[in-house]
């Protein structure tokens, strides 16, 4: 695994990217590493792939057909 050193980083930043870092609970190490991923899309998925995998858990769950009566109702159940 590579190692990256920062240099010149303003305070500002390094501020935070530290209260981020202890907010998702993580180390400021780890935190970078996720803002680099999101910024340069390191987490995107293939359109294609991301079309088979919801194809394949529609093919799996059972057909449920709701109308707007039937959310409507949901939404108003126990309402006054």
């Amino acid at each position: 695994m590579a190692t990256l050193t920062i240099k010149n980083m303003p305070e500002k930043l390094r501020q935070r990217l530290r209260q981020s870092a202890a907010r998702h609970r993580r180390s400021v190490n780890a935190e970078a590493i996720s803002c680099l991923e999101k910024a340069l899309g390191g987490n995107r998925l293939d359109p294609e792939e991301f079309l088979a995998q919801a194809r394949s858990l529609r093919a799996r769950m059972p057909r449920i057909f709701l109308t707007d009566r039937h959310l409507r109702a949901a939404k108003n159940q126990g309402r006054p």
